[in-house]
């Protein structure tokens, strides 16, 4: 009888240097695996149910491959790696334009190219701190003095954030909508000092103490700020705004669940709810937030331009005012743009923590 010959499933994925592919077969030993003028030819002999079969393909690369290539076998597949000629990342795997049938990505080793730039970070910092750790003792103890550090930041934020939370919870069951207008007067003091604490979370950053990256970091302690000493903090006609109420209760929301996922993953411990919440949190109380936060700029808009309120007046020749207000009609599509990069880090990381799982495709 004749064998029969078939196409396997090919699986793909690629990172900045090489490309994966895992071919899914079962009962197959010494493939011959050749690259010959950046074409892969792959042929295998197999034992199915109706017999001896013989597994073959040829796929041609989009760009210049490295002729060597690795391959590992094992029961149930057969893992390729090939070396990129050039390092840099491919639109697509194969020169013609249409994907082969028996082709697919393999979303267990799926990356786009910004993230795999943040697992390289990664891999190296690790690679370097394990070096560290390896070469001097004493590094044991900065690295407990480092998570004593982080873990009394975290707990003295959390400790902060759920005061104003608590608190802002009873007196609205206790006063209803009459709380709204006085949250700035009873809660200012300890958002002062949460916000102004925050400075810690960028130095972290910038030092690499965390590896919290700095722009979406910067983004939320200035945006914050901003609205908290500027818009809120400087005009007392907008302290007495119900908006107020809003902008704080959202902000405290995320923050009593972030601060205590930092303050356990500090001393190793992992509450699976509580990591779930962190990294789901932010979908609702992040909109909303930077929604409030924009109607308060709207709100104080024509009260700085009736006061005149850090307005200035540019020097001769010009003799021109500069009203305080223009700036916040730009600061609001500003808003909109930090929402939109916030948004975008804090999906990548609820994608890496729950990304979806391998599909298979026919």
């Amino acid at each position: 009888m004749q064998n029969q010959v078939l196409t396997p499933h090919v699986y793909w994925a690629q990172r900045h240097r090489e490309v994966y592919l895992r071919v899914e077969l079962s009962d197959v030993q010494h493939p011959d695996i050749s690259i010959t003028e950046n074409v892969l030819h792959f042929k295998a002999h197999g034992h199915g149910a109706k017999g001896d079969n013989v597994y073959e393909f040829h796929l041609e690369f989009l760009e210049p491959v490295k002729p060597q290539l690795t391959h590992k076998l094992t029961q149930r597949q057969v893992n390729i790696t090939v070396q990129k000629k050039e390092n840099h990342w491919w639109e697509r795997l194969t020169k013609q334009e249409k994907r082969p049938l028996f082709l697919a990505p393999d979303f267990d080793r799926w990356l786009d190219e910004s993230d795999a730039e943040m697992e390289l970070k990664a891999k190296e910092e690790e690679r370097i701190n394990k070096i560290r750790m390896e070469s001097r003792v004493p590094n044991d103890s900065f690295a407990n003095l480092k998570r004593g550090y982080l873990f009394m930041y975290n707990l003295v934020q959390f400790l902060g954030f759920s005061w104003i939370f608590v608190n802002m919870t009873v007196r609205l069951f206790i006063l209803g909508k009459d709380s709204f207008y006085d949250t700035f007067h009873t809660m200012a003091d300890m958002m002062y000092f949460c916000q102004m604490l925050a400075v810690v979370e960028i130095i972290n950053a910038l030092l690499k103490v965390t590896r919290s990256p700095v722009i979406p970091t910067l983004i939320q302690f200035f945006g914050r700020n901003i609205i908290l000493f500027v818009i809120l903090g400087s005009l007392e006609e907008m302290q007495s705004k119900a908006v107020v109420f809003f902008i704080f209760y959202l902000w405290s929301t995320s923050e009593i669940f972030r601060y205590p996922f930092y303050m356990l993953a500090c001393i190793d411990i992992e509450w699976k709810l509580l990591t779930w919440i962190r990294y789901s949190i932010w979908i609702p109380c992040y909109p909303l937030g930077c929604l409030a936060e924009a109607v308060s700029v709207i709100q104080s808009i024509p009260l700085f331009s009736e006061t005149g309120k850090f307005s200035f007046t540019l020097p001769y020749p010009l003799n021109i005012t500069v009203k305080f207000s223009f700036f916040l009609q730009i600061y609001l599509i500003i808003i909109f743009l930090g929402l939109f990069v916030n948004f975008r880090h804090l999906y990548k990381q609820r994608r890496r923590r729950y990304g979806p799982k391998k599909r298979k495709t026919n």
